[in-house]
């Protein structure tokens, strides 16, 4: 039960844990991000153990998402957003969740270092780009631009690799 605390404000029970405020929970999640990126730079019996970072950017607009530029090289998935974001050799990638041959949400193998799609198994390379199985493409890739300290990613600006190859090449951050 909650009580009032002296000036009128409400505090938690005894057994409740404290309000955590948007700026402390944007740094502890900066923090874990960090951390778990690590993972990809890890040999392939120790990346494993590392998992995947699985959280959520700020909505800046009806279709954009901004997210805090990943210290190191690892990946971020956003379920909500249906994006991956991917830090590897020195560049920032942002693809779509879902699988080009039938839109089956992909997912990262750490022990191998790839994306593989559970239904067919198609996997392609962390820059996206196709290794085997049944999809005839690269992964799907959206537009992003860097401001300051963080990556602002445009769901708007969405780049096939066989219809756009320029703009495919192109949707990447050098850091």
């Amino acid at each position: 039960m909650n009580a009032r605390a002296p000036g009128g404000r409400t505090r938690g029970c005894a057994g409740c844990l404290p309000a955590t405020s948007r700026r402390r929970a944007l740094g502890q999640m900066s923090a874990a991000l960090v951390a778990a990126m690590a993972g990809v730079e890890l040999l392939p019996e120790t990346a494993a153990a590392v998992p995947v970072l699985e959280a959520g950017g700020t909505q800046t607009g009806p279709s954009e998402y901004s997210y805090p530029l990943p210290a190191a090289d690892g990946v971020t998935i956003d379920r909500d957003a249906q994006l991956i974001l991917v830090r590897f050799q020195q560049r920032v990638y942002v693809f779509n969740l879902a699988c080009p041959h039938e839109n089956t949400a992909l997912r990262w193998k750490a022990q191998s270092g790839h994306f593989q799609c559970p239904r067919h198994e198609s996997q392609y390379q962390p820059d996206g780009t196709f290794i085997s199985g049944r999809a005839t493409r690269n992964m799907d890739r959206f537009g992003l631009a860097r401001a300051g300290d963080s990556l602002r990613v445009d769901l708007n600006r969405f780049y096939r690799s066989d219809q756009q190859p320029a703009e495919w090449a192109a949707a990447a951050i050098a850091i």
